[in-house]
């Protein structure tokens, strides 16, 4: 279980810094200038710390693996990272339209590789929570 738990460091540390090629993918620059002034740092700001959130997030489940699998503060940590990911799952299929994605065949690899990952997160917090 430690060995998963760092793979899923590593991947939340890709993960985080998969952000810093958003505002090109997504044409920020043409975008959100419509945008108020505060909503559009509301959204930059946002972006970051979610990046940056993810980024240690992974640090942590890399550098302290045996901490979070093996203590009552670790289990309940996994508890919350279980119901975050798990939402975030549900989110994918339920809250973004597949008009996003259906019928544009590098989209639905994404949302797929991008399901995978979030049920990966899911089942590695929950064994962590219920071990």
């Amino acid at each position: 279980m430690v060995l998963q738990l760092e793979i899923t460091g590593l991947l939340l540390i890709a993960l985080s810094c998969l952000h810093v090629i958003f505002p090109k993918r997504f044409k920020w620059k043409d975008e959100l200038p419509v945008l108020s002034l505060i909503n559009r740092q509301i959204f930059y700001v946002h972006t970051f710390f979610i990046a940056l959130m993810l980024l240690l997030l992974g640090a942590l489940c890399i550098s302290s693996a045996e901490e979070i699998i093996n203590t009552p503060l670790g289990h309940r940590l996994a508890f919350g990272l279980f119901v975050f990911w798990s939402v975030r799952l549900v989110v994918q299929f339920f809250v973004y339209s597949n008009k996003l994605w259906k019928g544009k065949k590098l989209e639905t690899t994404i949302h797929v590789i991008f399901s995978l990952l979030w049920a990966y997160f899911s089942v590695i917090f929950f064994i962590i929570w219920t071990y």
